[in-house]
């Protein structure tokens, strides 16, 4: 059995290739060839959760388990931490461990990339991050890598963290600027993520009629990023109905009800791109993502 630590993690995950691969996998699960139960959530002590996620297709299962403990940066470590289990699904033999916190990242950065790309009226626009941590970086790189974004700016209620994200982001080429109120970055920005841990409203708009919005911080059905109103103002497309009807708390809020209001992302990858917005895209996370990622990671090593 092989461990993958982050850095190796992230090798065996570009953003494009992984974004591919998850859009192959939502394709594979709608023929009934690729097959995930809702995520498991389980408290833990001090306000924290335990998410397990188990996912298979003809080759490959996998298992992420990861915790979410609020507390930890507070104590000097990750917000999350955790690990994913990659299976021969024939015989379940143990390909290798990735690490967990990384494929999270990485795989919800490279969904909003397929959604971005799928959904964005100008995909090739400035990009607004709201959040400078672990997933707002991911989705920085994700989008500098598949879109070619060129000018970003960055907002974070601390100002040191929005700074050294655009630092970062100036150093991939890119240029950046981090700014003290969203607000007006909103007027310039056809691309907006918002990627914090925020239980009240981040993003109170108004929006761009061409903008597209990728909302993934809140996991939780009582927690959102984005203002009830800019919700309602938005045509929205979800990661899965059934994800965002127990945990899309962003859409909940709002009033929203996913199977009758919104559009799974599967649907949409055959569509025609929209010539003007809002779009938000709500995720919150969905098994099958990992499984996407573990095939993309280790799938040669089933070696059928």
């Amino acid at each position: 059995m092989e461990f993958y630590d982050a850095g190796r993690t992230a090798a065996l995950l570009p953003y494009e290739a992984l974004a591919d691969a998850i859009a192959a996998t939502l394709v594979d699960a709608a023929r009934g060839l690729a097959t995930a139960p809702e995520r498991i959530h389980h408290p833990l002590a001090g306000g924290g959760t335990l998410l397990v996620m188990p996912a298979a297709d003809e080759r490959v299962a996998v298992n992420k388990l990861v915790s979410v403990c609020p507390g930890n940066p507070g104590r000097g470590l990750p917000l999350l931490l955790g690990s994913m289990t990659v299976l021969d699904a024939a015989t379940g033999r143990c390909l290798g461990v990735l690490d967990g916190p990384t494929v999270t990242a990485r795989r919800t950065a490279a969904l909003s990339l397929l959604a971005a790309r799928t959904l964005a009226p100008r995909p090739e626009g400035a990009l607004l991050v709201v959040g400078a941590g672990v997933q707002a970086r991911a989705h920085l790189e994700a989008m500098r890598e598949g879109l070619g974004t060129r000018r970003v700016f960055v907002f974070s209620r601390t100002p040191a963290h929005a700074e050294a994200l655009a630092a970062h982001a100036r150093g991939l080429g890119m240029e950046a600027a981090a700014v003290a109120d969203p607000g007006p970055a909103l007027e310039r920005c056809d691309l907006v993520v918002t990627a914090t841990g925020s239980r009240t409203p981040v993003l109170h708009g108004p929006l761009r009629r061409d903008a597209f919005v990728a909302a993934v911080g809140a996991f939780k059905a009582d927690m959102a990023e984005v203002a009830p109103e800019v919700v309602r103002a938005c045509r929205v497309v979800v990661d899965t109905v059934a994800g965002c009807a127990a945990e899309g708390g962003d859409l909940l809020l709002a009033g929203l009800d996913p199977a009758r209001d919104c559009t799974p992302l599967a649907e949409a990858l055959g569509a025609p791109r929209p010539l003007e917005g809002p779009v938000l895209f709500k995720s919150v996370g969905h098994a099958l993502f990992d499984l996407a990622a573990g095939r993309l990671a280790l799938g040669h090593a089933a070696g059928r």
